[in-house]
């Protein structure tokens, strides 16, 4: 009988702090959020932060060209404005890819908008001008893009768009030999159509041959060498570590080893304490040293930074995640809030947690520096 009442309390005060304690398990964060307006939460808007609502999911950071472009193109149709500013953009450089994953994205979430007519701007950019390196590079891009956002990864059809996908690639790599874009698409053409080791590197000498300190291109062939593709932890975390560690200074490649953490998260979440461990503690330093000596206007930046307030907030450093998101606010489009269904819902909830860890362990927007 002691036995059974023993068992009965035991229930009840599982039943009572239990839901607590998964509320602290939740994603690694030890706080919890409360409804707006009450008198415990926190207020991101007197940080000077934007609403949800008003933060842009089309890019990690601002590119005012890009988007007054995207405008134009998509106002019109008229691809032509594409065209000139990609011309206008320095091949070896990450704008360039950056602006080629826009206006593919562009074409590809109208076509889903409006199926059999959206993108048809990208049509007639390949057809009026075939020759156009950057129109190429775009249409490569999409293929890419359909292939994973309208297929089953290994069904018939993801395959098919994706061959094609590798086509335009070889097209695109004749008509502009130096520029390294279309090998970093075929990249991922290659770990969806699932290469060999062999293929995979002969594609990615040419992509470091022509651009060595690539970030785009880096984060691209790392997914392929992740467990989930075709490779594994200890293959992801060499390709990371050798990078990071033959980066010069000021490259943001110091920061790669956070991507092969974060690419793992799935199997090794349940460790406990994970984020607080060295595995993450060195990858989150590394990253954050990279952040602190690269070059100011870094397109890829915001990328790291991004990654960096997700660790920071689950590994409970608010103050490091403050200074992160005063420097990303207003635009979510980068990992890891693009894996969601609502990028500026899921950027929102972990900024809101770091706001609110931030004042829970005193801070405020006076200390907060800028």
């Amino acid at each position: 009988m002691e036995i059974l009442w023993f068992l009965i309390v035991m229930a009840m005060l599982a039943a009572i702090i239990g839901p607590y304690v998964l509320r602290r398990r939740g994603g690694g964060v030890g706080i919890r959020q409360v409804a707006p307006g009450s008198p415990d939460a926190a207020d991101p808007e007197t940080y000077g932060f934007l609403r949800q609502e008003e933060q842009d999911i089309r890019l990690p950071g601002p590119d005012q060209d890009l988007l007054d472009v995207l405008d134009v193109v998509q106002r019109t149709q008229d691809w032509r404005a594409a065209s000139q500013l990609l011309a206008g953009t320095p091949k070896d450089g990450e704008v360039r890819w950056q602006r080629v994953q826009a206006f593919a994205g562009a074409a590809s979430l109208e076509l889903q908008q409006k199926p059999g007519a959206g993108g048809a701007w990208l049509r007639t950019w390949r057809s009026e001008s075939p020759k156009d390196a950057g129109g190429a590079q775009v249409h490569a891009e999409f293929l890419v893009q359909q292939a994973w956002r309208t297929s089953a990864v290994g069904a018939d059809d993801f395959r098919i768009i994706l061959e094609e996908a590798r086509t335009v690639c070889e097209e695109a790599t004749l008509l502009a030999p130096g520029d390294p874009v279309p090998y970093i698409v075929e990249l991922a053409v290659a770990r969806g159509l699932g290469y060999p080791h062999e293929r995979f590197d002969q594609i990615w000498a040419k992509v470091i041959d022509r651009a060595p300190q690539h970030m785009g291109a880096h984060l691209s062939a790392l997914r392929y060498w992740c467990e989930a593709w075709h490779g594994s932890r200890e293959e992801a975390d060499h390709f990371a570590t050798t990078a990071a560690a033959r980066a010069p200074q000021g490259s943001l490649l110091a920061g790669l080893p956070l991507f092969a953490v974060y690419e793992h998260i799935p199997d090794l979440v349940m460790v406990q304490n994970f984020h607080q461990s060295a595995v993450v503690s060195k990858a989150v330093d590394g990253a954050l040293y990279a952040v602190h000596s690269a070059r100011p206007g870094d397109p890829m930046l915001a990328h790291v930074r991004h990654l960096l307030i997700l660790f920071l907030v689950r590994s409970e450093r608010w103050a490091e995640a403050m200074n992160q998101l005063v420097m990303v606010d207003g635009h979510v489009g980068a990992l890891p809030w693009t894996l969601s269904e609502d990028p500026a819902a899921e950027y929102t909830v972990y900024r809101n947690l770091a706001v609110a860890g931030y004042e829970a362990n005193g801070g405020s927007p006076a200390t907060l520096a800028r």
